[in-house]
């Protein structure tokens, strides 16, 4: 098959990823692949795995933009001079591009959902959900079908998948040399990898740290990410005088070596389609906690692979972090479980084979 991907963006993230994932794994299972995007801090790692890239101006947020214009008119001959069998957008605005590439140029297209959106009116009277549109969660199935009334015959769930190889439980030297490049040597890291967003949690996991730190002084957080959030958290941690407990990394390309600095995940989100980087942490033999919300129930089975706590509960949170923390034995024995458990039903060959099986389903239906 030839396949087309379309983002806003290659920046580090959680859509990046997964579109690095299928386009790699697809193109090494015999498919013609190429990704259009507005470029970004990962571009390097497509071209490094000899994947087809075709810059468009596409960075933009709004649903109505001439930039999707300069990009349907870039990629409509494209796509005709390539013969591209499957476009796969996975944003607003690319569903947007995707359905007007749609209708003139015959080809079909398929879209995953990510996450949760607000039912605004554009999109329930634009819907432009392709003709399958791939769900990375039952939960975001489930908000597909009532918030925008997508018909069920029209979804199909396929968990995000992790690449078990590059996600492996590090060693205690690997893991000091990783708390020592990122000057956390000798301290017991509470780590946190996700975008500086206010659904994302962060505020709750700040709050619980001066009690944690009574306990275990020695304890320090690793917020790992950027966002318009940076500002306002970094001042919280001054106002609760924990500044030099909390380190803030900007996103980083390779999330295997943050992970590898730290002793215990947190995803304290208050909305979550599924937690790549919580899989991550899980595959890498981390003990991890997170929301009770989304697709993180999924991820997590409460007292087996790792714990939950409800959304926005900051004394939960510090009650089950330093549960992990005093308690090596448990830490290590959820860590374990929480590998396992990825490994048995997440990963990426699982990915990838169930949505080229979507492909083929769009493409051997007759209009």
């Amino acid at each position: 098959m030839n396949i087309l991907y379309l983002s806003n963006h290659l920046n580090t993230g959680g859509i990046t990823s997964y579109i690095l994932s299928l386009a790699k794994g697809l193109k090494e299972r015999g498919h013609n692949v190429c990704v259009a995007s507005s470029a970004g801090d990962c571009l390097d790692r497509f071209i490094r795995e000899g994947i087809s890239y075709i810059a468009i101006p596409i960075n933009t947020k709004a649903e109505i933009s001439p930039k999707i214009l300069f990009s349907f008119f870039k990629l409509l001959g494209y796509i005709k001079e390539k013969d591209i069998q499957i476009i796969h957008a996975n944003t607003r605005v690319t569903q947007v591009l995707a359905c007007l590439l749609q209708k003139y140029s015959g080809r079909i297209y398929v879209y995953t959902c990510h996450g949760f959106f607000k039912p605004k009116l554009s999109r329930r009277l634009f819907p432009c959900w392709g003709r399958l549109v791939i769900a990375i969660s039952r939960q975001v199935s489930d908000h597909l079908r009532n918030d925008f009334k997508v018909g069920q015959a029209k979804i199909r769930i396929i968990h995000n998948g992790i690449d078990l190889e590059r996600f492996a439980a590090c060693g205690p030297e690997a893991k000091s040399a990783a708390k020592e490049k990122f000057g956390l040597s000798g301290a017991k890291v509470i780590g946190i990898i996700a975008r500086l967003s206010d659904v994302k949690g962060h505020v709750y996991l700040i709050r619980a740290m001066p009690e944690v730190l009574e306990k275990i002084p020695d304890a320090r957080l690793l917020i790992v990410g950027e966002g318009r959030e940076k500002a306002k958290l970094a001042a919280l941690a001054a106002g609760l005088g924990i500044t030099k407990s909390v380190f803030f990394l900007p996103s980083v390309a390779d999330t295997a070596e943050a992970l590898s600095a730290m002793d215990i995940f947190v995803m304290p989100s208050l909305k979550e389609g599924l937690g790549l980087s919580l899989m991550e942490a899980m595959s890498c033999g981390l003990p991890v906690i997170g929301s009770n919300v989304g697709g993180i129930k999924t991820l997590i089975r409460h007292g087996e692979n790792g714990l939950l706590v409800e959304p926005a509960d900051s004394d939960s949170l510090c009650a089950a972090m330093l549960e992990l923390l005093q308690d090596r034995f448990k830490a290590e024995a959820l860590g374990k479980e929480a590998r396992v458990f990825i490994q048995s039903n997440f990963s990426q060959e699982k990915m990838l084979i169930e949505t080229e099986e979507v492909y083929k389903e769009c493409l051997s239906v007759k209009d």
